[in-house]
């Protein structure tokens, strides 16, 4: 047997570029959407009676459309290249607490569903009868603790103003 590293003869093939989508500066996403709010058709058939949608009235429908557009065209003005790290970090902490109190509330929820509906079950055939369950709650928390513990251990940000 022959274990000496035998060379590749094999041609590397040159990497091919691929066509890049043209960037979107800001928001221009919501542009889009703006253009297509009126052509939105709010109006149900319930029974036949031309019935507007969620209780809407004919009258409010142009006036919710106007305020929509206002807030899209508002929400097109943003610059993502001025929002700054200190800007993103109490958001990134609120979700994470959002993690772990969503996590915490579904598992206290499933336990009480579990004990309610089969309490002829040891906490044993509970568990391995509701596990995939356990398993995602506990992810849910684990992670909302990851995101918060790695907003906690960064360095503390340096304010513009601080820069000099």
């Amino acid at each position: 047997m022959n274990f000496e590293p035998q060379p590749n003869s094999e041609v590397t093939p040159e990497r091919l570029e691929f066509a890049e989508p043209p960037a979107r500066e800001s928001l221009e996403l919501l542009q889009d959407a703006e253009t297509a709010l009126p052509e939105l058709d709010v109006t149900g058939s319930a029974a036949g009676s031309g019935a507007t949608v969620a209780g809407f009235g004919a009258g409010e429908t142009p006036a919710l459309l106007e305020r929509a557009k206002a807030f899209l065209s508002e929400l097109a003005k943003i610059d993502r290249g001025a929002i700054g790290d200190e800007e993103l970090q109490p958001a990134r902490i609120q979700v994470g607490l959002t993690f772990i109190g969503f996590g915490g509330l579904a598992m206290v929820l499933l336990l009480v569903y579990i004990s309610s509906l089969h309490p002829e079950l040891s906490w044993m055939e509970r568990v391995r009868e509701y596990w995939y369950q356990y398993i995602w709650f506990v992810c849910l928390g684990v992670a909302g603790m990851m995101m918060v513990g790695r907003e906690s251990i960064r360095p503390p940000v340096r304010r513009r103003d601080e820069k000099g």
